[in-house]
């Protein structure tokens, strides 16, 4: 049962660094739609778009290397705790056109989603095991 476990928090790591890798590349090679969704309030919008790229792709990195992976899993996790405001309004705006492009169906589960990305970058790098840890752990019986 453990090297199942194992073997499913591996599977988990690598698509979660893979995603990352993916979306920090796009942030630096095509900033324009993540510039679009950066709500008016985050200073020097370029920048910060670059540097979250670079912070992706840094976790994603960091997932990989055992030495860095639980900073990277709680780097990331507080990553996707800081984007949450893009994605919100991303949605607003895309709703609130008279035929929005991406709808309630693409909006609701993205937005609805997010603890699950901050819990998968938090026991995908072992920084939790919930909720499957085994019954009795606190007291250290099996």
């Amino acid at each position: 049962m453990a090297l199942r476990a194992q073997t499913n928090r591996t599977i988990a790591r690598w698509v979660l660094a893979g995603l990352y890798l993916v979306a920090g590349v796009l942030h630096l090679l095509v900033p324009a739609p993540f510039l679009t969704i950066t709500p008016d309030w985050v200073p020097f919008p370029g920048e910060v778009i670059r540097l979250t790229g670079l912070a992706e792709i840094a976790g994603a990195i960091g997932l990989m290397v055992p030495r860095f992976r639980q900073a990277a899993g709680w780097g990331l996790a507080a990553y996707a705790v800081c984007v949450f405001p893009a994605n919100i309004k991303h949605a607003i705006d895309s709703l609130s056109q008279a035929h929005p492009m991406l709808g309630w169906s693409y909006h609701a589960p993205r937005l609805l989603l997010q603890p699950v990305i901050i819990w998968w970058a938090l026991w995908a790098s072992a920084v939790t095991d919930w909720p499957f840890r085994r019954r009795g752990w606190r007291s250290g019986r099996p």
